[in-house]
């Protein structure tokens, strides 16, 4: 059981929601999605994020968007590394994967969530707007108006604050946060080496 934390706001997660999904296949590990709102987790335990973003490191800056590109290369993706809107509020985005989690399941879910990370990393498109969102649902197929509705449901909202508070209770920090097994905990793609020694295990 792999259980995969994430927030469509972050390339790192991007590459990670890619590229454990053929991880997962070969060693026949089923995939739990839990979206999160990294912004709440940042807010509450983890405000160095905004430091290092209001006082960057110019080399590391560079090479981070270096990195960046190497992933994206290795993976297939199309990755911008600084959108016009930065940070984003993907609220709406995460709210929407919660929705069709759970009233449609994974089927629905993931292309949903693909199209958003495509739509704002890929094609640099603000997913906060609820036009964007209107065509990320055409891409992947799901009813707009349905989702538009059901992300205002109170339920879907509390799920979502569920499932950040229960990432940061369980020891996450941000986004993506990957547990194998319930307590084997990783952060970031670059730690997929690592799962897929785990799960090798």
């Amino acid at each position: 059981m792999i259980e995969f934390f994430f927030d469509c706001s972050s390339p790192w997660t991007y590459l990670a929601f890619h590229n454990i999904q053929p991880l997962a296949k070969e060693f026949g590990a089923t995939i739990s999605w839990r979206p999160i709102l990294v912004g709440g987790i940042f807010n509450t335990i983890n405000p160095t994020v905004y430091a290092s973003r209001d006082k960057p490191v110019p080399e590391k800056a560079r090479y981070l968007a270096k990195d960046l590109a190497d992933w994206a290369r290795v993976a297939g993706l199309a990755i911008k590394w600084t959108p016009s809107v930065f940070p984003v509020n993907s609220v709406k985005a995460m709210r929407g994967c919660v929705y069709l989690g759970e009233a449609k399941g994974n089927a629905a879910m993931v292309p949903f969530a693909r199209a958003a990370f495509e739509a704002y990393w890929g094609e640099d498109k603000d997913i906060s707007q609820d036009a964007v969102l209107v065509e990320v649902c055409k891409r992947a197929g799901v009813d707009a108006d349905a989702l538009m509705q059901g992300i205002g449901d109170q339920r879907v909202k509390d799920r979502l604050k569920a499932n950040t508070d229960e990432v940061m209770r369980r020891g996450g920090f941000g986004s993506p946060t990957i547990f194998v097994n319930g307590t084997d905990m990783y952060f970031g793609n670059d730690r997929l080496p690592l799962i897929r020694a785990a799960l090798a295990r």
